[in-house]
């Protein structure tokens, strides 16, 4: 097994604005573009060649990974010209694939943080002698995704859009958004229009008679969709709890990159990322956050659970929990920010304009 593609198209609309100048794979997490983390774990699974199938701000990719040369990869690049969805896009790229008609070709969305057992995925494929392999994992809630059943062998069953009543919940098994595709299968999709594989590919095939295998691995799994998600991602990989061999540095309580700066007396913990060029001041308390290169935490700021964007400003003793900072915004001094809140790319808050609490 030697080939990929990476989904990388998405224009991450729940991420902004973290996504209005950097396609969500490109937005740091631990240190790195996430998609760093994916071409490297791809790698360390024994592929070689990765085509990404890009659309969005589709002309940052090619300049940061080049041929892929510097991760041990050969990476091409494909874009659409139109968004052509999930099936749409693997099939936009199988002029670029080499393998024969039965090999295997792997398949992940640029939006999973996972600690899939790649090998075992790809195993279970040819020794089950599946057409379409896929990677379930258990949650306890899942209204919010598609269901996937299977029988006693892992042959799945059905493809269950986000139940809506008990009764619709037969199982605590999802599509976690990797898969592994028989060559000749990708070549069934239609071409030229948008395809869901989730909606009408793998319905489809089972209708068909394809088979359909489901290998549940429960190891990490996380969507970064939202930006709460994502910054969790990244303390995560900071921490250690999610596996990661392009993090750069030694996993821990946090992660300072070269060049930033953290004040002796600053408290930085709980998987934050301090990112290059960066300074946190004295007495500023930084927990579970991401702060991205060039940005400012004044002194006896509070940010928890937050990410601060390239070349932000956070005023001093101003508290942030669980808030977005767009690229280049600055909040004042004396704000306070809850959960939820998104300040856009340049947009200037003044000291003491906002607060959920006395100024007393």
């Amino acid at each position: 097994m030697t080939e990929a593609i990476l989904l990388v198209g998405g224009k991450g609309t729940r991420l902004r604005p973290l996504t209005v100048y950097t396609p969500k794979p490109m937005v740091r997490a631990a240190g790195v573009p996430f998609l760093t983390h994916q071409l490297a774990r791809a790698r360390a699974a024994g592929v070689e060649h990765i085509v990404l199938a890009t659309s969005y701000l589709a002309e940052v990719f090619e300049p940061y990974f080049g041929d892929g040369s510097a991760l041990g990869l050969h990476i091409e690049y494909v874009t659409e010209e139109e968004p052509l969805g999930t099936g749409g896009a693997i099939r936009n790229v199988a002029g670029r694939l080499r393998s024969g008609p039965d090999d295997p070709v792997l398949v992940f969305n640029g939006d999973i943080l996972t600690g899939l057992d790649i090998r075992a995925l790809v195993d279970t494929h040819e020794t089950t002698g599946a057409d379409v392999s896929l990677h379930l994992t258990r949650v306890a809630d899942p209204r919010a995704y598609g269901l996937v059943p299977t029988d006693g062998t892992g042959r799945v069953l059905a493809f269950l859009e986000k139940p809506q009543t008990p009764e619709e919940i037969v199982t605590d098994q999802i599509n976690a958004g990797a898969y592994v595709f028989r060559r000749s299968v990708i070549d069934t999709i239609p071409a030229d229009r948008p395809v869901s594989v989730e909606r009408e590919t793998f319905p489809d095939l089972l209708a068909a008679g394809a088979h359909l295998q489901g290998m549940v691995d429960s190891t990490y799994w996380l969507d970064l969709g939202t930006p709460a998600a994502f910054v969790r991602g990244s303390a995560d990989l900071v921490l250690g709890r999610a596996p990661s061999p392009a993090v750069p540095g030694r996993c821990g309580d946090r992660l300072v990159l070269p060049t930033a700066t953290v004040a002796p007396d600053a408290k930085v913990t709980g998987g934050t990322v301090v990112g290059e060029g960066a300074y946190v001041a004295e007495g500023a308390r930084v927990s579970g956050s991401t702060i991205l290169p060039g940005a400012v935490i004044e002194p006896d700021a509070v940010v928890t659970d937050s990410l601060i964007g390239a070349r932000a400003r956070v005023g001093e003793r101003s508290v942030l929990t669980g808030t977005v900072i767009g690229d280049g915004a600055v909040v004042g001094a004396d704000n306070e920010l809850r959960e939820g809140v998104r300040v856009w790319c340049d947009a200037r808050i003044p000291a003491g304009a906002v607060r959920f609490s006395s100024d007393q």
